[in-house]
C-alpha cells in the first residue's frame, strides 16, 4: 500500500476513491534539480522510437531511457534522486523511466500508465527538472473534469495505482518556446519487468 510521506504545501488534484494525485513544489531546491538535470542529459542513455499510429509509422516526440534500480549502470544521480523522493513516497520503487522534452515540440499525448506492468496498489512518482510544462489531467467519465498542472523544476506529482484506472495525462505540444525538460518517473514493477 502506497504512503504518502508529506502533508504541507501538497496540492490534491484527485482525493477520492478514484485518486489520489497529489502535487508538491519544491522537494528538491532549484539549484540542485538544474545540477540533476543536467546530468541526467548527458548521462542518460536516450533513445528516440517510432510506432505505428494511423496505418503510418511516426517518430515518438520525446526521448526516452529506462533503468532498474538494481542495476550497476544506474546513474549516480538517480541513485540520489530516488532517495530523497523516498523520503516523501513510501513505495519500493524498482524501475526509473526517464523522458527528455527537448523543445516545445516535444509532448506525450493524453494517456493511463499499463497497470499490467505495475504492482498493484503501489504509486508512480513524477520528479521534474528543467523547463516547466504543463500536465493536462482528465478525468475519464463523466464530468470529464479537466485540470492543467504546471509541473515545476523540483517538483513531484503523485498518481496513485487506482487513478491510472478513471484519469488521462498527458503533456500537449505548445506554440511558443520553451526549454527542455526531463521528467522521472518512479514505479514498482513486477521483478520480471523491472527495467
Amino acid at each position: 500500500m502506497q504512503t504518502l510521506l508529506f502533508e504541507q504545501d501538497v496540492q490534491r488534484i484527485a482525493d477520492d476513491a478514484s485518486g489520489p494525485i497529489t502535487y508538491r513544489p519544491g522537494i528538491i531546491p532549484s539549484t540542485l534539480a538544474a545540477t540533476w538535470f543536467d546530468a541526467l542529459r548527458e548521462q542518460g542513455d536516450w533513445h528516440a522510437s517510432s510506432r505505428v499510429m494511423y496505418e503510418r509509422l511516426v517518430g515518438v516526440p520525446r526521448l526516452h531511457c529506462h533503468y532498474a534500480v538494481a542495476d550497476p549502470a544506474l546513474p549516480g544521480v538517480l541513485r540520489e534522486a530516488l532517495a530523497r523522493v523516498a523520503q516523501h513516497v513510501d513505495a519500493p520503487f524498482n524501475s526509473i523511466g526517464l523522458n527528455f522534452y527537448r523543445d516545445e515540440h516535444d509532448s506525450v499525448a493524453p494517456h493511463n500508465d499499463k497497470l499490467h506492468e505495475m504492482l498493484p496498489q503501489q504509486p508512480v512518482a513524477l520528479l521534474s527538472l528543467g523547463a516547466t510544462r504543463t500536465m493536462q489531467i482528465r478525468r475519464k467519465q463523466p464530468p470529464h473534469l479537466k485540470t492543467e498542472l504546471e509541473l515545476e523544476a523540483g517538483s513531484l506529482l503523485l498518481m496513485g495505482w487506482n487513478a491510472q484506472l478513471h484519469y488521462d495525462h498527458g503533456i500537449p505540444k505548445l506554440r511558443y518556446p520553451v526549454g527542455p525538460r526531463i521528467s522521472v518517473a518512479f514505479r514498482v514493477r513486477p521483478t520480471r519487468n523491472a527495467w
